[in-house]
């Protein structure tokens, strides 16, 4: 696993960057950040500390595909971590195995720090060496456009 972070200034007070982030009053606002990782992107489950949540999407073939997690800590509007231990594949949940052990215990964590008016989300991510491009490419897209929703 590498940990990768992303930065991103936001002319928005914290409360409404990690509601719009996280689409608490509404899930379309995370829909639309996290598109760019995939158009179907959503979750299923809630974010409070110790619940489970599918972050998931459909592939090519409509099936549904993604990561099983647990919200590991949540303090509105200053920090989130979530630990991701098993992939959703094929519409199936699956928490052992040679592909699930290159992604197990895998974090992603989101600090919010606000400083008048302006929100600094820092994005720490594990990522295993095949994602990496990818995530470098990515998250920094999907973070403006975090950026663009929340400055509206």
């Amino acid at each position: 696993m590498k940990r990768v972070q992303f930065i991103v200034k936001i002319n928005a007070p914290a409360n409404k960057v990690y509601d719009l982030m996280l689409g608490i009053s509404k899930k379309l606002t995370y829909e639309q950040w996290t598109a760019l990782f995939n158009p179907t992107s959503s979750y299923e489950g809630n974010w409070n500390k110790g619940s489970k949540m599918l972050f998931v999407g459909t592939d090519e073939n409509g099936e549904k595909g993604g990561l099983v997690s647990e919200i590991m800590e949540n303090i509105p509007n200053q920090f989130i971590s979530i630990r991701h231990y098993g992939l959703v594949k094929a519409n199936e949940e699956i928490t052992e195995g040679p592909e699930v052990e290159k992604w197990a215990n895998g974090f992603e964590n989101y600090t919010f720090e606000e400083n008048n008016e302006t929100t600094t989300v820092t994005v720490d991510l594990d990522t295993t060496e095949d994602f990496l491009d990818y995530m470098n490419e990515t998250y920094p897209k999907a973070l403006e456009k975090l950026k663009e929703i929340c400055e509206e």
